[in-house]
């Protein structure tokens, strides 16, 4: 049996670093189409960029986030600034929405809900999508180089703004059972 189209919006986040990027697709706030990485490390940002046309051709989101480079609290370099540049360039041209998203939107977001490191936005995540678990890095200590794998939980981080990826709070009620809340209520 064919199930029918799904009418929720479908949102592709991408998360460039020095070898590659991170990407999530997520379709409304509760399925997680595609996630992974896409290595780039020995081509040039021809080869990246073609990797993302490939991937909105794939994922045919309405939505691309990318991190907000031009704002203050962006912490990427020259070259990173270039690529997502490019990135946003290109989904304009193959007719999709993009939405920068600066670093300090999305702390402020997470810090509301308790998570204020990487590792603990991963774990919001997590709990969000369990099936991104085993991709999850390990707790990284000042001297240790982030893991690449920490790309694909800030693109999640991004595409969070306009899905509401992050678990929604359980409160008790007076009588002792959990209620789901929904944010604004």
């Amino acid at each position: 049996m064919k199930r029918p189209p799904s009418r929720a919006r479908r949102i592709l986040a991408v998360d460039p670093y020095s070898r590659g990027f991170g990407f999530v697709v997520v379709e409304g706030p509760e399925r997680l189409v595609d996630w992974g990485l896409r290595d780039a490390r020995h081509g040039t940002d021809t080869d990246l960029l073609a990797k993302v046309t490939d991937l909105i051709a794939l994922s045919r989101p309405s939505l691309l986030v990318v991190e907000d480079c031009a704002h203050r609290s962006s912490r990427r370099g020259v070259h990173g600034r270039r690529v997502i540049r490019k990135i946003l360039a290109l989904a304009r041209t193959r007719g999709v929405r993009t939405r920068p998203v600066s670093s300090t939107r999305v702390r402020t977001m997470f810090a509301a809900h308790g998570a204020t490191t990487k590792h603990t936005i991963a774990g919001l995540i997590v709990a969000r999508f369990p099936e991104l678990a085993p991709h999850r890095p390990r707790f990284r200590k000042p001297w240790m180089s982030e893991d690449e794998r920490q790309a694909i939980f800030d693109a999640a981080a991004l595409a969070s703004l306009f899905s509401w990826l992050i678990p929604r709070p359980v409160f008790r009620d007076p009588a002792g059972s959990p209620s789901a809340r929904c944010h604004g209520s």
